[in-house]
């Protein structure tokens, strides 16, 4: 039953004029012994890894391409993107294929992890803002952070890591530099 306040306003009536809570919802997954999270607003599906085909003078973070219904995909392996050693092909291993908006045009991007989680819905206030030191990623790669438990899940900026010209940038670098190599090496 609702009660009465001092002022005279009911507490059903104050419920009903608080401002809604903004939260977000974001895909949680594994990187090595690490947790990242992503906003699930990008993402269309999530794949089982099973094989992919490799495209010669590509740099080492785009492992290589897929089929998918007919589309070609490519992947990314995201641990190498943050400057570690290749995801490791184990019976969990994902590819979660993303959909990123480039000049007005939608593109399809996979991005190969060790194992997905699971999807988080969280308040926006519960974002915490990145910190500006001791993080072994980019700055401009992270969004954020989540406390979960007592341990802090990294929110990866997708249009950062993702962005399409910066990739575009470094596989026309990648393609120089295999071109330019001395032969026999």
């Amino acid at each position: 039953m609702p009660s009465l306040s001092l002022n005279g306003e009911s507490s059903f009536a104050r419920t009903q004029h608080q401002e809604p809570v903004q939260s977000r919802q974001f895909l949680t997954f594994v990187l090595g012994e690490e947790m990242f999270a992503m906003p699930i607003e990008d993402i269309r599906e999530i794949i089982e890894f099973s094989s992919l085909t490799e495209v010669p003078l590509m740099p080492d973070f785009l492992r290589g391409v897929i089929n998918l219904r007919g589309a070609v995909v490519p992947v990314i392996d995201l641990s190498v993107r943050f400057g570690r050693a290749q995801t490791p092909v184990a019976k969990r291993t994902c590819i979660v294929i993303m959909e990123l908006m480039q000049e007005q045009q939608g593109l399809l991007l996979g991005v190969m992890v060790d194992a997905v989680r699971a999807v988080l819905t969280v308040e926006d206030e519960k974002i915490e803002p990145p910190l500006s030191f001791g993080a072994r990623l980019r700055a401009d790669f992270i969004e954020g952070m989540i406390n979960i438990k007592d341990r802090f899940v990294v929110v990866l900026d997708v249009k950062a890591v993702l962005s399409v010209d910066e990739l575009s940038t470094l596989i026309g670098m990648a393609a120089v530099e295999e071109l330019s190599a001395p032969s026999g090496q």
